[in-house]
């Protein structure tokens, strides 16, 4: 495992996807308050930017705009169809005011 810095969590827009590109990864993170998610930033009902759809911060879902599939931000499952299958998230840590990601 390792860990890439991503910014402090005040660069990210408080439900807001953005899209970064870390090692050969290209993720969506997004703040929700206090809470930072990140997944890997392709539906996997068709290779389709997860950051280009919108995030409910209410049921912490991102929608894939391209079909409409809901994601659970916390986990990565498939919470509508299209999408039967999750896509990959990662976990976030804070490490001296600064947002890691940790990366296998």
């Amino acid at each position: 495992m390792t860990s890439f810095d991503l910014g402090v969590i005040d660069d990210f827009v408080d439900g807001e996807p953005r899209q970064v590109h870390v090692s050969d990864r290209v993720l969506v993170v997004v703040r929700i308050g206090a809470e930072v998610y990140v997944l890997d930033d392709r539906c996997s009902h068709e290779d389709f930017s997860l950051a280009e759809g919108e995030v409910n911060v209410e049921t912490l879902e991102i929608e894939c705009a391209r079909h409409g599939a809901m994601f659970r931000l916390r986990d990565g499952e498939p919470m509508s169809f299209p999408a039967t299958r999750p896509v990959a998230r990662y976990d976030v840590t804070h490490q001296d005011g600064r947002l890691e990601v940790v990366l296998p």
